[in-house]
């Protein structure tokens, strides 16, 4: 049975490119990604202001982290069920709507407390929002494209570099944090309102065969073997990537000798280089093959995180060429490895595996934060001891989501017809 898409705007005849409506979704995709991105990434930079304006200590912090990825973890099961029984544009903003409120309480926070709940309730809904995002694309994109909309929607997190973390570590530090979250609530009002505005719905999935029971169509999505091999790569994948966000700050600041103000500067250099090197990647998955660009990234990205996690006092510019061949490194793997997840499920399970895939993306994400947080330890400078074995671990699950890697695209290249994908 051949890779379908039910509902292709998109013909085959790719040199023609996307229509203006195509486009338009695509941007539309991006800056969802985007608010998502930013709400999360901003955690790690903003720890070095956070946890002495709050009084909380490096393991409180990582808790705060992880309560996202394991809220994000929990919706995701419990929405499986129901992601292929609605419009997945009206979905999409349901779940957007949750996510803003929870992100504004983030900006109310003046305690530990509060801030908890806070990541709890933004993450219940944020994790279904990325699973609905990427049901879409599948939808509307045929698979020989969509290593070029994944690279183009995922050049949000550069962006979140670029714009994002530079802006908020700005307010942040001429005003103060809350001011980071407040400005993503703003945000997220406008990409809701041009979402309501100009997206068509999402439906055609609507018209497949679907389990009458949520419950069993959950089941059903879950006991397929073919799907079992792509939950444990996202497993591998986010439990290794998870571990080095939210401490990356503190140990720039603390253990790198980078000065806090410098910080802007080496998010702002890494971003600008992502979002050239996002639809670069993308286009080189769909022309190379996905699984070929996925092992490239993941091998430059076990080298530069030996040598990044490793590293003593450095000056400015070596940090920054770090972090830049990093994110290389991280994106050639990020984007080819989503598009090729996208070409797993069957039409009619796209939203529940989706659902199912993200809550195994962020409980295995919420487990690498926590493990993370008891396998360092702080100095009474603030430094951080013991980041190196975190970079060996990440090393570890690398090699082995390589090797599961090529597994799952074996079976999507059965399923297209082609020698590889």
């Amino acid at each position: 049975m051949s890779e379908q898409t039910i509902a292709a705007p998109i013909a085959d005849q790719e040199e023609r490119g996307f229509s203006r409506y195509q486009s338009i979704l695509v941007v539309l995709l991006s800056l969802t990604q985007f608010t998502l991105i930013i709400d999360f990434i901003i955690m790690s930079p903003l720890g070095a202001i956070l946890m002495p304006a709050l009084n909380i200590t490096a393991g409180q912090f990582g808790i705060a982290v992880s309560a996202y990825a394991f809220s994000a973890g929990i919706s995701g099961i419990l929405a499986a069920g129901f992601a292929d029984r609605f419009d997945r544009k009206r979905l999409l903003l349901c779940f957007y709507v949750g996510f803003t409120i929870g992100t504004a309480l983030c900006a109310l926070a003046q305690n530990f407390h509060v801030l908890l709940l806070g990541r709890i309730v933004t993450g219940l809904f944020a994790g279904v929002i990325g699973s609905v995002v990427l049901a879409i694309v599948a939808d509307l994109f045929p698979l020989h494209l969509r290593g070029r909309v994944m690279g183009m929607v995922q050049t949000a997190f550069a962006a979140s570099q670029v714009l994002g973390v530079p802006a908020g570590l700005f307010l942040a530090n001429h005003w103060n944090w809350h001011i980071c979250f407040v400005a993503i609530v703003g945000l997220s009002i406008a990409v809701m309102s041009a979402i309501a505005l100009v997206m068509q719905p999402v439906d055609a999935h609507l018209k497949l065969q679907h389990d009458s029971n949520p419950f069993t169509h959950l089941i059903s999505t879950i006991s397929q073997p073919h799907y079992t091999l792509a939950f444990m790569v996202t497993t591998l994948l986010a439990t290794g990537g998870f571990m080095l966000m939210p401490f990356g700050s503190a140990f720039t600041v603390h253990n790198l000798g980078i000065d806090i103000v410098h910080l802007p500067t080496i998010y702002l250099v890494t971003g600008l280089f992502s979002i050239a090197l996002g639809p670069l990647v993308g286009r080189a998955s769909d022309a190379f093959g996905k699984y070929p660009t996925f092992v490239f990234g993941s091998t430059v990205s076990i080298i530069m995180v030996l040598i990044y996690t490793n590293l003593g006092h450095v000056s400015l510019v070596t940090a920054i060429v770090v972090n830049v061949l990093m994110f290389v490194g991280i994106f050639s793997r990020m984007i080819p490895s989503q598009a090729l997840m996208t070409a797993i499920p069957d039409a009619s399970q796209r939203g529940a595996f989706n659902s199912v895939s993200s809550s195994v993306q962020q409980l295995s994400g919420g487990l690498g934060s926590v493990a993370a947080a008891a396998i360092v330890a702080e100095n009474a400078d603030g430094s951080l001891l013991h980041f190196d074995r975190i970079g060996y671990v990440v090393m570890t699950t690398s090699i082995m989501s390589m090797i599961a890697m090529y597994f799952v695209q074996r079976q999507v290249a059965r399923r297209s017809g082609r020698r590889i994908v």
